[in-house]
């Protein structure tokens, strides 16, 4: 039976039979896998505490014709229970597994892969506050699938900016002169700080009050959820 192996990330997991799980895996170069793991729910299992979700790991498949089989697994990234700790960052890491599981598929996704470890281990690491790094890796995977926003042009003629209105449906904030009826306005302040968070200017990130924090979290949701199929379900129950 042919083999492969690679690091893959644990996005979620469902029981099967009495004793085993089906694992859906991010693996940095085989796109999204599922696998059976058999024997994990029974306390000798020798890697089930490896198989949690936000656990990153070196793994060894069988390929099946359904689902492949897990064989080996070396622990790289032991993050699950420090984010299942903090109830914050537990529901931010929920929705960028999800995010995670919508944007990617079966080719490879290396940058979506190393995007969602990164941001797993800072939200383990505590380095910034949850809320700020689910902010950034959302609009950082949604620039890597294709739908990069712009916080500064205008998105539809060019126009420098800044600029105050921000239209979902273009992309980015747009000029007075392209701006359609019923277009979010934001202040030069939060566009500042949507930018940082696409660039990842932590030092800036870091520092901005709660207003604005709150103000480009509501415009990272509404593009988040205009772009990701069906929505993100996850994002309604992140503590803010």
């Amino acid at each position: 039976m042919p083999t492969y192996r690679d690091e893959a990330v644990v996005l979620r997991t469902h029981k099967l039979g009495e004793a085993d799980r089906i694992v859906t895996f991010l693996s940095r170069y085989h796109g999204q896998v599922r696998a059976v793991a058999k024997g994990v729910r029974r306390t000798a299992s020798k890697f089930g505490a490896r198989l949690e979700p936000f656990m990153v790991a070196d793994v060894q498949f069988y390929e099946g014709r359904n689902l492949d089989t897990v064989s080996q697994v070396e622990t790289l990234g032991s993050y699950g229970r420090e984010i299942i700790e903090d109830y914050s960052a537990y529901t931010a890491a929920t929705a960028m597994v999800e995010t995670a599981e919508r944007l990617t598929g079966e080719d490879s996704q290396p940058q979506q892969y190393l995007l969602l470890v990164g941001a797993l281990r800072s939200l383990s690491n505590r380095e910034h506050e949850p809320g700020l790094i689910l902010d950034s890796y959302l609009l950082r995977a949604l620039a890597i699938a294709g739908w990069a926003p712009n916080f500064f042009d205008c998105s539809r003629c060019g126009e420098p900016g800044p600029h105050e209105a921000f239209v979902l449906q273009v992309g980015g904030v747009v000029c007075r002169e392209c701006r359609p009826a019923g277009a979010a306005v934001i202040d030069p302040l939060t566009a500042e700080h949507l930018g940082a968070l696409l660039s990842g200017d932590w030092a800036l990130l870091d520092s901005s009050p709660e207003s604005i924090r709150s103000a480009a979290s509501g415009i990272v949701a509404a593009y988040s959820q205009w772009h990701i199929e069906r929505g993100l379900k996850s994002l309604q129950h992140v503590e803010r």
